[in-house]
């Protein structure tokens, strides 16, 4: 009883600190374009519209935030075989690993930009120097909280998989889940607040992003500041369930049913979430219904 109520007590720690990282991760992949937006963002100069946009993706989320919770996680096991504060290992590895995604982002605003130069578009300094160090905060944030879950689990939970592989498979977990709740904030409220909502993006309106906030130009920071109210809580809350649900099921249900309790437990948790998807879109679709021209009334 002992272990399971220590087990249920570091799956709620885990689960809370998957929700920062996923808050973390989404707001610093919309801070820097990556992702699904981002080609909206990159097309955009193409159509003769130029930016003030910080563009550094070089991936998509899942496989960078797989690169990067994994340098973290690597770098802190090797601290932790030296026998270092476990806590101390994790700073250190989520400090190694962000001034790598540092790098990344510099020389991926920079290439993307220098192939963009035929189209008029400038590299910004200050966009660059500015940018790049929000960007790293906001990823630093994201890497120490999944590095220090996957610590939770490989050190409380006995979890058989060594740290540097937890932190690859929960980094593109991560990535996937920022990509999956995070990106339509961005690409599709704030990229085209120009359009009618709901009314998608038409071909016509493709690279045709905002570009000017409320006093002057935006910038990345200015859609910084909208993603981290509605698109950082929504990546958080997913990232947080994903990691507290799957804990939650090994813990009270592994050792039941020869082992299979635990995969059971899952398989129910998987029809019962996609019941609940299936009413929800079905109900989206006849109280809203499908987009519209509004009418034009006679003056």
């Amino acid at each position: 009883m002992e272990e399971i109520v220590l087990g249920i007590g570091i799956t709620a720690l885990a689960g809370a600190l998957a929700t920062v990282a996923g808050a973390a991760e989404d707001t610093e992949s919309d801070i820097g374009s990556q992702g699904d937006p981002n080609s909206q963002v990159q097309l955009a100069p193409q159509m003769g519209y130029i930016h003030r946009i910080f563009n550094k993706a070089v991936s998509g989320e899942p496989p960078a935030y797989g690169l990067w919770c994994a340098i973290g996680a690597g770098v802190a096991w090797a601290f932790l075989q030296l026998n270092y504060n476990p806590a101390l290992a994790i700073i250190l590895g989520s400090i190694v690993a962000v001034f790598i995604q540092g790098i990344y982002c510099t020389s991926g605003y920079l290439g993307r930009t220098a192939s963009l130069a035929k189209f008029k578009q400038p590299v910004y300094i200050d966009i660059l120097k500015s940018l790049t160090s929000v960007t790293m905060a906001h990823a630093f944030v994201a890497i120490f909280c999944t590095t220090a879950v996957c610590y939770l689990m490989s050190a409380a939970l006995h979890h058989p998989f060594a740290l540097p592989l937890l932190g690859l498979i929960w980094g593109i977990a991560l990535g996937a889940a920022g990509s999956a709740s995070g990106n339509p904030f961005y690409g599709k409220e704030r990229q085209y607040q120009n359009q009618k909502f709901g009314a998608g993006v038409p071909i016509s309106a493709s690279g045709n992003i905002v570009r000017y906030a409320e006093a002057g130009q935006r910038s990345s920071l200015d859609n910084g500041w909208f993603t981290t109210k509605f698109a950082g809580p929504a990546s958080g809350i997913c990232f947080g369930l994903i990691v507290f649900l799957e804990l939650w099921r090994t813990v009270l249900f592994e050792k039941s049913i020869a082992g299979w309790g635990a995969v059971i437990a899952g398989i129910v948790l998987i029809l019962i979430f996609t019941f609940i998807d299936r009413w929800i879109e079905v109900w989206g679709r006849k109280t809203y219904g499908p987009y519209t021209e509004p009418e034009e009334t006679s003056s």
